[in-house]
């Protein structure tokens, strides 16, 4: 299941989330965003119950957005235990994201 971040949802769904969360900060107008859609929906399938994938659109959210220096977009970033522990900036093959997320497994 892919969730939808926001500023209302973020501590609670992301920072005091039980475990590892991947959040795609995206925008709609993104091409790249657009290509990693069916990839980021994908991981939400494959890591259900072992790692909470969502979405996080940059236009929404802003607030969030410069909270994590996102600068470039599509930015993909991995928390644990409510810290940073990977990122990753751009369309990138499916594989270099399963190879982050099973690190925090």
């Amino acid at each position: 299941m892919e969730h939808k971040f926001t500023t209302a949802n973020f501590e609670k769904e992301v920072l005091q989330a039980e475990t590892p969360v991947f959040v795609d900060f995206y925008a709609d107008w993104c091409g790249p965003c657009k290509m990693m859609a069916p990839v980021v929906a994908q991981l939400a399938e494959e890591y259900d119950g072992r790692i909470k994938v969502g979405k996080c659109n940059i236009d929404e959210e802003d607030g969030l957005a410069r909270m994590y220096r996102v600068m470039s977009i599509p930015t993909m970033k991995i928390f644990v235990k409510g810290e940073v522990v990977a990122t990753i900036v751009g369309a990138v093959p499916k594989e270099e994201l399963d190879a982050e997320l099973k690190k925090v497994l």
